[in-house]
This record gives C-alpha cells, sequence and structure tokens, in this order.
C-alpha cells in the first residue's frame, strides 16, 4: 500500500462513519465530489468495490466494512500519536471533540472551557450538542458528558458537576386552572410538556422516587419538543406542565414565574460525568480540559 493512498482512505472511513458523501464532506470540510472521487480512486486503487451506494443511502460492502473495522483503530492511534507531539510546544495543542448534552454545554461545559481556550491558543474545542446517547469511539469523539447512572462500565469518567435534582414545575396560572398533582399518578389528568430524546425519537419517561420507590410515568400532552429550552418555554406561557433541572428553574421560582409540584418525589442524579474510553491514549489537549473541568466542589 502506497503512503499516498492514506487520505483516501481516511476519506473512505469518514463516509462510512458519517453513512453518506455528504455528511462525510461537511465533516471533512471538503466538497461532495472530492470525497466520491477519493473514494472511487482507492476502489480502482485496491481493485475491489468498497461502498454499494444508492439513491438514498450508502453502505459499505462485506470488503468495506471489514476494511473500515481495521481502519478505525489504526486511524485513532494516529490522532493519539499526533497529539501527544503537543507535549513538546509551550503550552497544549489541538483538538478536543466532546458530545453533550445542551444542558451540560450551558452549565457544566461552556462557562469553564471559555476562559481556558482563551489561555491556550493552540487548544482547539469541538462541542457537539444532542441528547442522544452518542457512541464516542465509532463518532469519533474524544470524550462525551452525561450522567452518572447513564455510562456504560468500560468508560474511564470522571465528575464535573454536583448532582442533580429534576423537578416538575408549571406557571401559577397553570396551578389556578389545574391544581396541582400530589401524586405522580395524578399527572394522567394534566397537560404534560414532552421531550423527545434524538436516541431512536423516544420520548424522556419521567422519573420520580420517594423514600426508596421508584415510579416512572409516561405523560401525555398537546406539546413535544426536542429541546428542554423549548419545554421551559412552554411552562413559562402556561401550556402545562414540565420536567427540567432544578438549576434551569431555580431563579424563575424565585421570581414568581414558575412554581414546583411533586417536590418530594423529585429524585437526585449522580450528576455530570466526562467520560472517555480507558483503552485511548489520552492527547495532553484532553488532559488539560479533564483537569480543568474534574469537579472539586461538594456533590
Amino acid at each position: 500500500m502506497k503512503r499516498e493512498t492514506l487520505p483516501d482512505l481516511a476519506v473512505f472511513l469518514a463516509v462510512v462513519e458519517a453513512k453518506g458523501f455528504t455528511q462525510a464532506a461537511a465533516r471533512l470540510g471538503t466538497s461532495q465530489s472530492a470525497v466520491s472521487l477519493a473514494v472511487r480512486r482507492l476502489e480502482e486503487a485496491l481493485g475491489v468495490r468498497l461502498l454499494n451506494r444508492t439513491t438514498r443511502k450508502v453502505a459499505p460492502t462485506l470488503a468495506g466494512e471489514r476494511l473500515a473495522q481495521g481502519l478505525s483503530p489504526a486511524f485513532t492511534e494516529i490522532d493519539a500519536q499526533v497529539a501527544a507531539l503537543s507535549s513538546f510546544r509551550e503550552g497544549p495543542s489541538g483538538l478536543v471533540r466532546i458530545n453533550c448534552p445542551s444542558h451540560a454545554a450551558e452549565t457544566a461545559l461552556w462557562p469553564r472551557l471559555s476562559p481556558l481556550v482563551a489561555k491556550y491558543p493552540d487548544l482547539e474545542l469541538e462541542l457537539t450538542v444532542e441528547q442522544r446517547f452518542s457512541d464516542i469511539v465509532t463518532d469519533r469523539h474524544d470524550a462525551g458528558v452525561r450522567l452518572g447512572e447513564s455510562i456504560d462500565q468500560d468508560m474511564i469518567a470522571v465528575r464535573i458537576g454536583p448532582d442533580m435534582r429534576m423537578t416538575v414545575v408549571g406557571s401559577p396560572d397553570y396551578f389556578a386552572r389545574a391544581g396541582k398533582p400530589l401524586h405522580p399518578r395524578d399527572l394522567v389528568g394534566h397537560a404534560c410538556i414532552n421531550l423527545r430524546l434524538d436516541t431512536r425519537g423516544d420520548l424522556y419517561v419521567w422519573e420520580f422516587a420517594r423514600e426508596g420507590q421508584a415510579l416512572n410515568v409516561r405523560v401525555t400532552g398537546a406539546l413535544t419538543f426536542n429541546s428542554s429550552a423549548l419545554c421551559l418555554a412552554a411552562a413559562l406561557d402556561g401550556h402545562g406542565l414540565a420536567l427540567l433541572p432544578e438549576d434551569r428553574t431555580d431563579a424563575l421560582v424565585a421570581e414568581g414565574r414558575l412554581a414546583r409540584a411533586l417536590e418530594d418525589w423529585s429524585p437526585v442524579f449522580a450528576g455530570y460525568h466526562l467520560y472517555y474510553p480507558s483503552r485511548r491514549q489520552i492527547s495532553p489537549a484532553l488532559q488539560l480540559v479533564i483537569d480543568h473541568l474534574r469537579w472539586k466542589g461538594p456533590r
């Protein structure tokens, strides 16, 4: 294999991981025609078809799938070795890609990483904000952020925030019309604002707990969003009840614009954790981010 083929191999792997030429081109910062040309050139060099192309999707052939499985860890190791060279510079450098939900990005990540990237101009940061549980290895993220109990056992997890409490909130106007639920089962008679998760399009199931008793409720209502910010806005407008992180509603409750319900049923979760594969070599740039985000306060 000629070394000149390496760029084409990287493009092919991007197409497989992105499941399409357009998405791969966007990830690589190039044109779709350039991506298509690189894959065609690689197939000609290898003498084998690597991708099945239809008008709707792109999928690897058996040969392409085998090649992609071998390339993924190889390119991950190359990225790690190149990133490790930053230790020879005056300060950490390189790209750190983190997958995280919007609430984590807004509260636990960006406020603390903003001064860090200002201090280290050679540090690059990419935050991919989405609600779904991403496979950070397949999607080639350096790390992800999720609640503590949601992280796989084969990952290294570092706490980056305090425990989190979810609470049911509604506007005073809504409670004046509909009353307050006294038990999670009472939510059946209320207009609830649903949150649709990116993962498989499922609706978020409202979780409650009291004195060791756990209860999950599938709520119903006229409104469904895939953004917790819109759920909050709808609750403020009096359209129904929303289940939201307590820190997102504290100020609004204090101002009297929202009120809480079922507080004695509101569970506490093990805060946000940054996680990354245990088998991956940590670049100096990622180590800097981990050390800066590590939670030192009370849970």
